[in-house]
């Protein structure tokens, strides 16, 4: 069951995704972003018993020549070891990327396995228009508005990210 995270479950969202990442690095930024407020979309996969995944979103700003894209930065999505290749971190994108739709976001960028995130509608291609700090073909675009990214811009992440 995929369902909004809340507060009782962020000690074991920090487990999955260390757990998952192999360190905690990630695990700390996802907390410094609830510090700062920076938190757009967050869902976990659960049973009854137990977390098996975590997804994160924050606002991005794209700044434009006329106006500020309202984008989402997808990072991190993780999912235990033991469940992972069994769709649960599919499920995960689906409905964060569904969520963020729903709540007006005109694109999302993800830095993430150029194999894997096309498959739900990432572009590399896309997301040459931004000026980011992290370019190449890990860095990915989707547009929940059609022509939302056209113009392009410099992307401004969440403080916690650092860059």
């Amino acid at each position: 069951m995929i369902r909004d995270a809340t507060p009782s479950d962020y000690p074991a969202i920090r487990a999955v995704i260390s757990h998952a990442f192999g360190q905690s690095e990630e695990a700390s930024l996802v907390e410094q972003l609830r510090a700062d407020g920076d938190v757009a979309v967050e869902l976990v996969e659960a049973t009854n018993i137990a977390i098996q995944g975590h997804i994160l979103y924050s606002p991005l700003a794209i700044d434009g020549p006329e106006h500020t894209i309202h984008a989402a930065a997808l990072a991190p999505v993780s999912v235990l070891k033991a469940f992972q290749k069994t769709g649960i971190g599919s499920a995960l994108i689906r409905a964060g990327n569904a969520r963020c739709a729903e709540l007006g976001f005109d694109a999302i960028v993800v830095l993430g396995y150029e194999t894997y995130y096309p498959k739900f509608g990432f572009s590399a291609a896309l997301a040459e228009r931004l000026q980011a700090p992290f370019s190449g073909p890990h860095l990915m675009a989707l547009e929940l508005k059609p022509g939302a990214l056209e113009i392009g811009g410099r992307v401004r992440y969440a403080k916690a990210f650092g860059v």
